[in-house]
């Protein structure tokens, strides 16, 4: 089949944001190859594999109200590759917070989410 195309790797990332604005944990995870990787935020260890990265969307999104939203275009390469901004708004700690996030993701030929690191701070 070969990698996907940059008009499918910016459907599958905009997919992504809705499905982290819902809260769809299980919806995220279908789109995680099974032994992909998660680098968030980047300069973290990478968590490998399904158990590790279904492990910290659960204590992440499933611990706190999420609001995400794409700030701007996704960009994707013919490679199977994308990057896009989106914003995260949530109530940590009694307060709510607004990260501005970068993800770049590396996909495999089923479409699949190989790689994703998020450069936030």
């Amino acid at each position: 089949m070969g990698r996907p195309t940059a008009e499918q790797v910016r459907a599958i990332m905009q997919r992504y944001v809705e499905l982290v604005d819902a809260g769809d944990i299980d919806g995220i995870l279908r789109l995680y190859a099974e032994d992909a990787t998660v680098e968030d935020p980047v300069g973290q260890p990478a968590l490998r594999g399904m158990e590790q990265i279904a492990g910290f969307y659960r204590q992440g999104l499933g611990q706190a109200k999420v609001r995400a939203t794409l700030t701007g275009p996704v960009c994707a390469t013919q490679a199977g590759c994308g990057a896009m901004p989106f914003r995260v708004d949530m109530q940590w700690q009694g307060q709510d917070r607004s990260l501005q996030v970068i993800d770049v993701m590396r996909f495999d030929e089923q479409g699949l989410i190989v790689e994703m690191k998020a450069y936030w701070g």
